[in-house]
């Protein structure tokens, strides 16, 4: 008899002792060893499979040499992330973007842990902390597919029925869908840096320039994604989804009406406008005591791609509601990372330095009726 037979035994053994016996401490005991000899029967049974993994191996030398392999590219590649976190290696790192020249980074490499240059850990939560600081495009689906990505959308579908049993069949649902096609741009920013932010070394002057383009470059996303919204029609194509408008100045039921035009999916509204058009809504708020909220509860970001409502024209939109979780997507084909150029010479005779940051982003509305334009009326 296995061990694993033994064990087996036994807990059929308690389990009659568990039934024929009233007494605490007894029923405690039971169950410990039963605990202990789960325990056991599992380690046996771990055993045992790591021992037919490695005869396998052995019978199979090509299965064996291909595990070998891929067990050393995964060392390389913890290695690689070991050593791109080293003060050493952001140090040369930082002087690889200043340069374009990867030589002190190599030398840091050895042949076990050779390839494409890794990026330090830090850098790349930079990257994604500024996303995140971003009100607007934190609340946006990201995705990381290579090229063009495609997103069908429904504009419109037949309900659901009740169907009986012995009723007639029910009819196909009639189904019509557009596709939305997300083509990636490139989103580009100079800064321009004197020679002693230049001179900083490693971390410190990595953290200053990373801090200043991820911000600009998601601003500036976060404006492309308005613009896409604001361009948008009453009327969906096979293209484009449709969106709801409504034309009205700021009151204290404009936003339960954008809200209104929104469709069913649209379950986590936010608002988007101008500051100076936030104003105008707080000062209807305390006109009335502050007795009720304009905004219905719902969380309010400032853009000021959109124009205030004072200064906006006639049918001009003012202001978005919408769910842009729903709604929205923003695709990064080539992961989200920043690519970093550094030109030391046009500026030279200034002593400044200029930058570059360039991130390739695909942003889209993929959905029908996931926002609302509010447009502004013929003044009175």
């Amino acid at each position: 008899m296995t061990r694993l037979e033994e064990i087996e035994a036994r807990k059929v053994e308690i389990k009659s002792e568990v039934e024929s016996t009233e007494e605490v401490e007894k029923l405690e005991e039971l169950n410990e060893e039963v605990d202990a000899l789960n325990e056991e029967a599992q380690q046996i049974t771990e055993a045992e499979e790591q021992n037919e993994v490695a005869e396998s191996l052995e019978e199979q030398p090509e299965v064996k040499a291909k595990a070998t392999e891929v067990s050393m590219e995964v060392k390389k590649e913890e290695k690689v992330m070991e050593m791109r976190n080293t003060k050493e290696y952001i140090d040369a790192y930082a002087e690889y973007i200043k340069t374009e020249k990867d030589d002190e980074l190599r030398s840091l490499l050895t042949e076990n842990v050779s390839g494409s240059i890794a990026v330090p850990d830090f850098v790349l939560d930079e990257v994604k902390t500024a996303w995140d600081k971003n009100e607007l495009l934190s609340k946006v689906r990201k995705t990381n597919v290579k090229g063009n990505l495609r997103v069908q959308f429904e504009i419109s579908g037949t309900d659901a029925v009740v169907h009986t049993e012995g009723a007639y069949a029910v009819e196909e649902e009639e189904l019509v869908e557009g596709i939305v096609e997300l083509q990636p741009v490139s989103i580009k920013k100079w800064i321009s840096i004197s020679d002693e932010v230049m001179d900083l070394r490693g971390e410190a002057f990595l953290r200053y320039i990373y801090d200043e383009l991820t911000y600009r470059i998601a601003k500036k996303a976060a404006d492309l994604l308005i613009s896409k919204i604001t361009a948008l029609s009453g009327s969906a194509s096979s293209s484009a989804p449709s969106v709801g408008i409504i034309t009205k100045a700021p009151a204290m039921d404009t936003i339960a009406q954008a809200v209104g035009n929104l469709s069913d999916e649209a379950t986590n509204p936010t608002i988007v406008m101008n500051k100076l058009t936030y104003a105008d809504f707080k000062a209807i708020q305390y006109a009335n005591n502050y007795g009720v909220d304009p905004f219905e509860g719902l969380t309010v970001i400032f853009n000021n791609s959109l124009p205030a409502y004072s200064a906006a024209n006639t049918n001009d939109i003012y202001m978005i509601v919408g769910d842009f979780n729903e709604g929205a997507i923003a695709n990064f084909p080539a992961g989200e990372g920043i690519e970093i150029k550094v030109d030391e010479m046009s500026r030279k005779k200034e002593d400044l330095v200029e930058i570059l940051g360039r991130e390739f982003i695909a942003l889209g509305v993929v959905a029908d009726k996931a926002f609302v334009q509010v447009k502004k009326p013929t003044s009175i």
